[in-house]
């Protein structure tokens, strides 16, 4: 029989003093996180290293996070203390951004890239875990909504403040400033008291009294309807999602080529505004509306961002397109964690079960590039993104016609 993980039946009660150190611990990650996007090839093309070098690196960190992602969720789901995995994970990165500056050499920099992918890999369930942990189960929609807003509030700042670094100083002052970023980080997790943080409650445990026992194994969580529906629908999210901002770049540069890094900055600047705007508010609909209106919401402002794509031949119109983006945005950056919790409850798995998604989540991000770029140099973008635009379509009708909703009602019991 295997072991039954329970929460303590008290409600939680987290202080002003936690809740407050979980906000400025998710802004300050953004800002690391933010270092190791585009910056990492701006920078290694001024140390003078080729496009197959450089793509060879992000391929491998690609890799690593896409098959690491099941296993940090179960690392999660096995500490005693997720406030300990994420510092060791945040000083890891820390660590990986002065050997970026340092040693910008190919055995160093891959090493790094690596380090780097499996940090993150636990990073993410860590913060849904913590989250949990500190809100219980009925009130983490809103707090998810929280976590949205001060992320997408980090990245903004961040790309500010590296891309002036960078244009000041140089490209490898945006690795220094990212490990120096990891101190606010570690300070941040360190004021939010542990004791506040239930253990079995961050791992999707249930108190003793509502404990099934089938429900804590591995094997039927990760066949559970609900959490196969929700992995194949954020695929077909991630297949339409993750190649249309680049697409939409090489077609404004194209269009526009002056303007094009303006414009192209714009267009990564709109969607976090929203996202800062409007997770909160998807935070609390999610507890009154349920999981399923919201869904559909998201996946309906990505089919009509593809169409007009396809259609919208001024550039700077393109900017306004991208407030769809944030929609999106602001939708799954909530819905993600908070579905996985929903399914996930009583399992004592809620971290293996986000590794699930996530690793559909990657899957489907690894395969849109190739296949959207392969259409569009044979058939056109307008067609390539009318292709995007019916797989957002597809998994639209995948929610509405399969997914249930899975919102809890103050019982704890779900609703059909």
């Amino acid at each position: 029989m295997p072991e039954v993980i329970v929460a303590t039946g008290e409600p939680p009660h987290p202080s002003k003093r936690s809740l407050r150190a979980l906000d400025w611990f998710i802004f300050f990650l953004a800002d690391v996180q933010t270092g190791f996007g585009p910056f990492i090839a701006v920078y290694l093309t001024t140390e003078k290293w080729t496009q197959g070098e450089i793509g060879l690196v992000l391929s491998i960190a690609g890799i690593v996070g896409l098959l690491g992602q099941m296993p940090g969720g179960a690392i999660i789901d096995a500490a005693k203390s997720e406030r300990l995995v994420a510092g060791l994970a945040v000083a890891t990165i820390g660590c990986v951004a002065l050997a970026y500056a340092a040693w910008p050499i190919f055995p160093v920099v891959m090493t790094a890239a690596a380090l780097h992918a499996a940090a993150s890999c636990v990073l993410g369930p860590a913060i849904a875990a913590i989250s949990l942990g500190l809100v219980g189960p009925l009130a983490i929609g809103e707090r998810l909504g929280r976590n949205a807003r001060f992320a997408s509030l980090g990245n903004g700042f961040a790309a500010a403040l590296m891309g002036t670094c960078g244009y000041l100083l140089s490209s490898r002052s945006v690795f220094l400033v990212t490990a120096a970023l990891a101190i606010p980080t570690l300070l941040a997790l360190v004021r939010m008291r542990e004791d506040e943080v239930d253990v079995a409650r961050a791992h999707g445990a249930v108190p003793s009294e509502q404990v099934d026992v089938k429900s804590t194994t591995v094997a039927n969580l990760v066949s559970r309807r609900p959490l196969l529906i929700f992995a194949g629908s954020l695929l077909l999210l991630q297949l339409a999602n993750a190649s249309m901002l680049p697409l939409m770049a090489g077609v404004v540069t194209a269009r526009s080529s002056q303007w094009a890094p303006v414009l192209i900055a714009a267009c990564i600047i709109v969607p976090q505004a929203i996202v800062a705007l409007l997770s909160p508010s998807v935070g609390v609909k999610a507890q009154s509306w349920g999981r399923r209106p919201l869904l559909l919401i998201g996946f309906g402002a990505l089919a009509v961002r593809g169409l007009l794509f396809a259609t919208v031949r001024d550039p700077y119109l393109l900017v306004i397109v991208q407030l769809f983006d944030g929609i999106t945005a602001s939708v799954f950056a909530v819905m993600v964690p908070l579905i996985v919790a929903d399914v996930a409850f009583g399992s004592g798995h809620f971290n293996l079960a986000q590794g699930v998604v996530g690793t559909a989540t990657g899957i489907g991000a690894s395969l849109s590039n190739g296949l959207a770029g392969f259409v569009s140099d044979k058939f056109g973008s307008e067609i390539a993104f009318l292709g995007l635009a019916a797989v957002a379509a597809l998994g639209l009708a995948v929610i509405a016609a399969l997914m249930p909703e899975t919102r809890r009602a103050e019982s704890g019991k779900a609703r059909a």
